[in-house]
């Protein structure tokens, strides 16, 4: 509005105030004649260029007549009609309806004098739901993010794949998809490439923004992933400084992310391993950002070139990524991606070993061995020192893997850390000297050496004072030496059974078994010589031939067993010779 047209405005204005009653339209509708426009447009320009008072704020301001919990309603049943792609399906109006039609809301307002009923408009009712909080917009917008911070470059790594929408590798070399052709309309097309498609698998430094990216065929799987990850440990020359084991890896809870393979690779490297919630995927935002960065600063050039082959791709992503991280400045620390990289210790960049090791490490499962009482354990033909593990139990069972940093002479032990996550303590292998002796043993007759006290044998000290009744272990021995009761002869071992009132059981009335058979006519059992002989030597301390023959002679048919008394008597009998007198000549 120029300052000419303002000022014959603002003289309306005046000559309007000052009209009197009924004389206001005719001033406004000359005013509005010689100014070239309608009346209400002269409404509008009067309303921006005069200053009216105040009006007072209405008691009810801020308040609605709707309660809380039939606003909760229309809410839920609005939220329930979103679609995943955030289209509502139902408008207010249309909750309304139906949840007023089901008895479940009123949404209005009773006349109490005449009874009549009025239902709030649609608008009044959106107000009310934006004052409460529960408007879709509100309810289901993002809740607030966090800022995420890394010690050091390798202190967090994240990785994620995405499924390239542009490309896939035909036979003659990566050729476009065309929207009209691979589309969800039509999967005919898209089952043809399916093992074609290229897989976009993109790693980030969290402290420097590093970015690594690698291509594979076929789909997002446990082995694509520990590939491309054992890769991207591996030190690849000095235009490629970007290397080492991360001390925690980010990725979300995919398949191939939460597999056996992945997390043994993981487990074995002392690598923590996070993985967000479902849902979360703005917890590792860096490596999704890292995949639109590839898509247009790399991919967008990938149709002028004709790359044929899977290698010739991820060639082309090595160049590309080793100068994006050299040259492109990081609007977080202002400075390129390589060159804070570069700012790694000796002791935060731990070098990866092989990728031979590093592939058996990602299909070696940890393996269960039992603590044998010199605190040892035998695992891949060798004895390993686990005196050193915190805890640790003769006869207990440790997971036991490699230790990639150090595979000639130590192992890794599997525990719990105190925050409930695996961790590993390295366990030393077991030197031995010329005779097979372990170089660490006590010698006979020089050295003294012992274990310190596990946590079993303190805890059988303190139960032995239990039992005892005492205060001290050598008080405990001497009681067990005066063979005390133990705690006291308190304990009554059976008076769980004589305080109970057993119940008093009614006898039951039986009928007598009859049977045929003859107990006078069963005929006793017949003795073989040998079996009786048996039966009756252990009354002849003597026994002998002649004991024997005196049996025989006695019972040529065998001896029945009613008879065997009768069979010690006959032997002995028999045995007895008459004595011999001599009688002597003249």
């Amino acid at each position: 509005m120029n300052p000419v047209l303002m000022q014959e405005i603002q003289a309306v204005a005046r000559q309007a105030e000052a009209a009197g009653r009924g004389e206001r339209r005719a001033i406004l509708e000359a005013g509005a004649a010689r100014l070239g426009m309608s009346v209400p447009t002269l409404y509008r320009k009067l309303q921006e260029v005069t200053v009216r008072p105040q009006r007072k704020r209405r008691s009810d301001a801020g308040k609605t007549g709707i309660p809380l919990k039939e606003l909760q309603l229309i809410s839920a049943l609005l939220v329930e009609s979103i679609r995943k792609n955030q289209k509502q399906l139902s408008s207010v109006k249309l909750a309304v309806e139906r949840l007023r039609s089901n008895g479940l809301i009123m949404a209005g307002r009773v006349n109490e004098q005449t009874g009549e009923f009025k239902a709030f408009s649609t608008s009044a009712i959106s107000r009310a739901l934006y004052k409460a909080n529960l408007h879709p917009d509100q309810v289901l917008a993002p809740a607030p993010a966090v800022s995420l911070a890394s010690r050091h470059p390798n202190h967090v790594w994240q990785v994620d794949a995405s499924i390239s929408t542009q490309f896939y590798l035909a036979d003659d070399g990566a050729a476009v998809m065309d929207q009209a052709q691979f589309y969800d309309g039509k999967p005919g097309n898209l089952k043809k490439i399916e093992r074609q498609r290229l897989w976009r698998y993109v790693i980030t430094d969290h402290a420097s923004g590093a970015i690594y990216v690698q291509y594979v065929l076929g789909a997002e799987s446990a082995e694509n992933l520990c590939h491309v990850l054992i890769s991207c440990m591996q030190y690849r020359g000095v235009a490629d400084p970007f290397h080492g084991v991360p001390w925690a890896l980010m990725t979300d809870p995919g398949a191939a992310m939460t597999s056996a393979m992945f997390r043994n690779l993981c487990q074995a490297l002392s690598i923590d391993l996070i993985i967000n919630e479902v849902g979360n995927a703005r917890a590792k935002g860096q490596v999704e950002q890292a995949h639109n960065i590839v898509e247009c600063q790399f991919e967008s050039g990938l149709k002028l070139v004709r790359a044929t082959t899977l290698e010739q791709i991820n060639e082309l992503a090595g160049q590309w990524m080793r100068h994006y991280n050299g040259v492109a400045i990081h609007s977080r620390h202002r400075s390129t991606r390589f060159a804070v990289w570069q700012r790694i210790t000796a002791e935060q960049l731990r070098v990866a070993p092989a990728a031979e090791v590093c592939r058996e490490l990602a299909i070696c499962e940890p393996e269960q061995r039992k603590v044998s009482p010199l605190l040892r354990v035998s695992y891949r033909g060798a004895d390993y020192d686990v005196s050193t593990v915190p805890g640790v139990l003769v006869g207990e069972k440790l997971l036991l893997t490699r230790n990639p940093w150090r595979d000639a002479d130590s192992a890794q032990v599997v525990v719990t850390n105190e925050e409930g996550r695996r961790a590993f303590h390295v366990v030393e292998r077991i030197q031995l000297d010329e005779f097979g002796f372990a170089t660490t043993a006590a010698t006979i007759g020089s050295d003294f050496k012992s274990h310190s006290e596990t946590p079993a044998q303190a805890a059988k000290k303190v139960l032995e004072q239990l039992a005892t009744e005492t205060q001290t272990e050598e008080e405990a021995k001497a009681a067990r030496k005066a063979k005390a009761l133990p705690f006291g002869g308190r304990i009554d071992p059976n008076k769980h059974i004589t305080d109970t009132e057993l119940p008093a059981y009614l006898p039951k009335r039986g009928t007598e078994l009859e049977t045929n058979t003859d107990v006078a006519a069963i005929e006793p059992s017949r003795l073989t010589h040998f079996a009786a002989a048996k039966r009756v030597m252990g009354q002849f301390p003597g026994w002998g031939k002649e004991h024997f023959a005196a049996l025989k002679a006695g019972y040529p048919d065998g001896v029945l067993e009613t008879e065997l008394d009768a069979v010690v008597e006959a032997v002995r009998a028999a045995l007895v010779r008459p004595k011999l007198s001599v009688v002597g000549g003249k």
